[in-house]
């Protein structure tokens, strides 16, 4: 089983970012955890800011691998780009967030990926990434 998880912009800040809300380990280190709780799964993971990286990776994976677990950070409240990627693709997504975003700023209340994903998961910190995984078939 090949899964991949993709965050998008200031994901890279998590353990530095707004503590209170993201908590304060790194992803680094979460995804290495993550890696040897899942030895039967091949677990890759990207990161970028920058918006057309994010859709060029969906596209690149999005017909050879198992599942995507995608955290677009902000980009989910603003890039239909990044939503009509995740249709146009064969690989299903599941979309997650750390925080639970509809206790956040109105803006957050909107996504432009939930309508193309198979699940959404949010508001339970960085296990919202080991939801997400538990809804692939990793088992085999």
């Amino acid at each position: 089983m090949k899964i991949i998880i993709i965050n998008g912009p200031n994901l890279n800040l998590l353990g530095k970012r707004e503590p209170s809300i993201y908590g304060n380990q790194t992803f680094e280190a979460y995804f290495g955890n993550l890696k040897t709780q899942n030895p039967a799964v091949s677990l890759e993971y990207f990161q970028s800011n920058i918006e057309g990286e994010l859709i060029d990776k969906l596209q690149e994976v999005g017909f050879n691998y198992d599942g995507i677990i995608l955290n677009a950070g902000a980009y989910t409240h603003t890039s239909i780009a990044i939503g009509d990627a995740v249709k146009a693709i064969e690989t299903s997504v599941v979309e997650v967030h750390i925080s639970n975003t509809f206790g956040r700023e109105e803006f957050r209340h909107q996504s432009y990926i939930s309508a193309g994903a198979k699940g959404v998961i949010l508001g339970f910190g960085m296990e919202s990434y080991e939801l997400a995984l538990a809804s692939f078939d990793t088992k085999g």
